[in-house]
């Protein structure tokens, strides 16, 4: 993976800011916004097409070149002023040297009149790291896509149309590689039919390029110093574009009503109801408790905790970006209470782990995660430790059933407690959700959310989902453990003290079923503070605790074999192997044959430990899958975590 670089900048008397790697500025010194404005939103024709977008609606814009985000805050200013209520702008735009927060902050500050959407940038610009990294505005009304790092290797992975583009990179005489004929060809594969695109050159050679891309570019007037700029429309694909494999294409958007059932309203199932929310459609939320948030995710504190890979693996990509999204999240809840960027420090409790440190610390930014020896470790912990090791400073805990309220609390969503759904029936081109003898409600979408409890309903009965039992330990806070400033992990993990008490834990148990606390597994917990801390043991007086008296709760943890969470459309298994059945012989086919899909049915589940960061980017991908978006994810990534891949692979392997 490519670590993180922020672009370095130097400001000229005006206050301007300049790019050193480029030489060049952000915008123009005398017209910035006006410039904007022409180029981008009125070459695209973006006042009319905003203002013509039906309540259900949306736009997607393109850009190639975030920079400061001015193009951005213009496009959203004006589609605040033009779109009816309930239309959405969608921005999709690449980066590869993003702003610092404190460059953004002052480069923002140029333009008074967009204080407004500027400080909303600013209140989710916080954890931008690499890959796709999603931020959201407005209740979901307005949703920006930063793709993080070079374009050649980011926009092939985007999965999605595009329907204006904003051409922004540096000049093409200072940047040429954002001007290349490869870059052009990937404008023209994401292209939307008739989409549009602004760019502020008209060089000779960049229009021609364009032309053989497909897009008819033409110069126009341009304002200020620009005597000339370029606008052009999409025409067609200049050549056949490999399609999906059909296992993973996307099925057809329901065009019934926008109503959903989402059962199950833990992380997974509020999130996903939240993000369907977002986007108009009207969601029961079906849960079996009393209330939300009653199982795994009904822990007083989780830890936002990267287990990263060096090698830029799916798992990694997903929750790196998921990371991101979180902790965006979590800027609108109560700190302190809700959550708390504390950060978390995992111990090199052995030389594997050390050597493991060591590789993610070359892979990672420093912003990200950065080594800490035995004495600054400490000092960040604000306990005795027996060694060092690495830091994530963005990272802390969280209350999950705070995050849970929040998410569905949301309009358009309906809480339904006391609803088990025991039965799924297809009627017409709707699912109707049975208790036995009762009906519970119907819709033509269902996505299941329940954790292993998925298994319970035909289609999803045979992913291999499996349930691992752990337990938390709940300690009072003492004078002595009050020190505690950061999330500390060994094996296990023990947090600063959230309204009096410490969350400990946690055990893994793979074979008992029983969700009863035990001691035993009590008395685990505190061997576990022990490998983490033997002075924060003594801090809360641990070994003196009766281990019959210890307080906690236990869970199920639901997780998949590849410990990639299962999220999207669930096809119908025995179709499945029959119409790919030829891939037992070579799986190097791709047949054209259309997947048997089940008819407006989803999961979103298997998040395993890592739900907090990974189970409410899924919700965005589950809804981008309905309403037919670009993917939040690398397209990769999101097969990679595809239900199909557990049929497909077996196919292939003869079985």
């Amino acid at each position: 993976m490519t670590t993180l670089q922020h672009a370095q900048l130097d400001w000229d008397e005006n206050g301007n800011p300049i790019s050193r790697a480029f030489a060049d500025v952000y915008f123009s010194n005398e017209s910035g916004l006006a410039e904007t404005r022409h180029v981008f939103l009125t070459q695209n024709e973006l006042p009319e097409r905003f203002a013509a977008l039906p309540a259900s609606g949306r736009l997607v814009i393109g850009e190639t070149g975030f920079g400061t985000g001015l193009n951005f805050l213009c496009a959203w200013q004006l589609f605040e002023a033009c779109a009816t209520p309930g239309a959405r702008l969608q921005f999709v735009s690449v980066e590869k040297f993003p702003l610092s927060r404190a460059d953004l902050v002052r480069a923002l500050a140029l333009w008074p009149e967009l204080k407004g959407f500027a400080d909303q940038l600013l209140e989710q610009y916080v954890a931008i790291h690499e890959g796709f990294q999603r931020l959201v505005f407005d209740s979901g009304r307005i949703t920006l896509t930063l793709l993080i790092g070079d374009a050649l290797d980011m926009l092939p992975q985007l999965d999605g149309e595009i329907d204006a583009w904003f051409l922004d990179g540096f000049a093409p005489s200072k940047n040429p590689e954002m001007w290349t004929p490869e870059l052009f060809a990937e404008l023209a594969r994401l292209a939307a039919p008739d989409s549009t695109i602004g760019t502020f050159t008209s060089t000779g050679w960049v229009r021609r390029a364009l032309n053989a891309a497909g897009f008819k570019m033409k110069r126009v007037p341009g304002i200020g110093h620009k005597w000339e700029v370029l606008k052009g429309r999409f025409l067609g694909w200049p050549e056949d574009v490999p399609a999906p494999k059909p296992w993973f294409a996307r099925p057809p958007s329901p065009d019934t009503e926008r109503k959903a059932l989402v059962i199950g309203a833990g992380l997974a199932g509020c999130a996903t109801a939240s993000s369907l929310a977002a986007r108009g459609w009207q969601v029961s939320l079906l849960e079996r408790h009393a209330d939300l948030a009653q199982e795994a995710s009904g822990n007083p504190q989780g830890v936002l905790y990267l287990k990263l890979s060096a090698h830029g693996t799916a798992l990694s990509q997903l929750i790196l970006s998921g990371f991101g999204h979180t902790r965006r999240l979590l800027e609108r809840l109560e700190r302190g209470v809700d959550w708390d960027d504390c950060g978390v420090l995992q111990l090199a409790f052995d030389d594997k782990e050390q050597q493991r440190q060591a590789q993610l610390a070359d892979a990672f930014s420093p912003e990200l995660l950065h080594v800490l020896d035995t004495p600054a470790a400490e000092a960040k912990a604000g306990i005795a430790l027996n060694s060092g090791g690495l830091f994530y400073p963005e990272g802390g805990w969280v209350h999950p059933p705070a995050l849970c309220r929040r998410q569905a609390n949301a309009a358009n969503i309906r809480l339904m407690p006391h609803h088990d759904v025991v039965e799924l029936r297809r009627e017409g081109d709707h699912w109707q959700a049975w208790d036995g003898d009762r009906l519970l409600d119907s819709a033509p979408v269902v996505v299941l959310a329940g954790a292993a409890e998925v298994k319970r309903f035909p289609a999803s009965a045979d992913l291999p989902l499996k349930r691992i039992r752990g337990q938390i330990t709940r300690l009072h806070e003492t004078s002595a453990s009050a020190s505690l400033s950061t999330v500390v992990c060994a094996e296990g993990y023990v947090a600063p003290a959230r309204l009096g008490e410490h969350t400990l834990g946690a055990s893994f148990d793979f074979k008992r079923d029983d969700l009863t606390p035990t001691t035993e597994e009590h008395l685990g917990n505190l061997d576990l503070l022990r490998e983490i801390s033997d002075d924060l043991t003594e801090r809360l007086d641990a070994d003196r605790l009766p281990a019959e008296h210890l307080e906690g709760r236990a869970a199920f943890r639901c997780t998949s074999p590849d410990y990639l969470p299962i999220v999207g459309p669930l096809a119908d298994k025995a179709a499945f192997l029959e119409a790919y059945a030829m891939l037992r012989k070579d799986a190097r086919q791709t047949p054209d044959t259309a997947c048997p899909w089940v008819d407006g049915l989803y999961i979103n589940s298997g998040h395993g430990s890592r739900g907090l960061i990974t189970a409410p980017l899924s919700g965005e991908l589950i809804a981008a899958w309905l309403d037919n978006e670009p993917l939040p994810l690398p397209r990769a990534v999101a097969e990679a975590c595809h239900p199909n891949r557990f049929v497909l692979r077996g196919l292939i392997r003869g079985k």
